[in-house]
């Protein structure tokens, strides 16, 4: 798990694509004290594991569906990447639950400088939307950030000068893929909802007449 409050930024080092997964090598200072192998660090959000540490870098898989799910597809030699480890027991929540599981990408629309925050616009697909609310947390390339207005085509958050400064969002060109993980509290409320619905519908169909044609009564 981890919480949304970037680290560093990094940098990729090398990219090894295969068929449908790649190996990527991302150069990291602070990510990689007391990091071991078997570790997590989520880059841009997506949780990976570390395969290898050597020379102020790591190395990690990413398997075909996190190519299809993420953009770091798209990623390419000497691209910046937000990086943080997991948590741990003692660290403080400065953000929210992030699990490092992406569920989709959206694309940076606008931006809005006012005062000293800026305001980004990112649209993505209703099934990411409907679990986007206002005043809600949402995690953009791994970035925990309050979501300040939410309609049926898009959503935007208002960056303060530190964020904008210690991760890579402000950096982004109009039209940039980037990595979206909803609350995951949105999606267990809906699981569960879902389940009592359909054993509500199960209690329905119980009737006297459904009862004799089983042989019940």
């Amino acid at each position: 798990m981890f919480t949304g409050i970037v680290e560093e930024i990094g940098s990729i080092k090398q990219v090894q694509r295969g068929e449908k997964s790649s190996v990527i090598t991302v150069s990291a200072k602070k990510v990689l004290e007391n990091t071991q192998l078997g570790d997590s660090i989520a880059v841009n959000g997506v949780c990976l594991t570390v395969t290898n540490i050597e020379g102020g870098c790591f190395t990690a898989d990413v398997m075909a569906e996190t190519m299809r799910r993420t953009n770091l597809g798209s990623q390419s030699t000497g691209s910046r990447v937000n990086l943080e480890r997991a948590l741990l027991p003692a660290t403080r929540m400065g953000g929210h639950i992030v699990s490092g599981h992406i569920d989709g990408t959206g694309k940076i629309t606008a931006y809005q400088k006012e005062d000293n925050a800026t305001w980004v616009t990112v649209s993505t697909d209703d099934n990411i939307l409907k679990y986007v609310v206002e005043k809600g947390s949402i995690a953009i390339d791994g970035i925990s950030l309050t979501v300040a207005y939410v309609d049926s085509k898009c959503f935007k958050v208002s960056v303060i000068p530190h964020t904008s400064q210690e991760t890579t969002l402000l950096n982004k060109s109009i039209g940039t893929a980037v990595n979206l993980e909803c609350d995951i509290i949105a999606k267990y409320v809906e699981k569960l909802m879902s389940f009592q619905g359909m054993q509500s519908k199960q209690q329905d169909d119980i009737s006297m007449q459904m009862l004799a044609e089983n042989g019940f009564i």
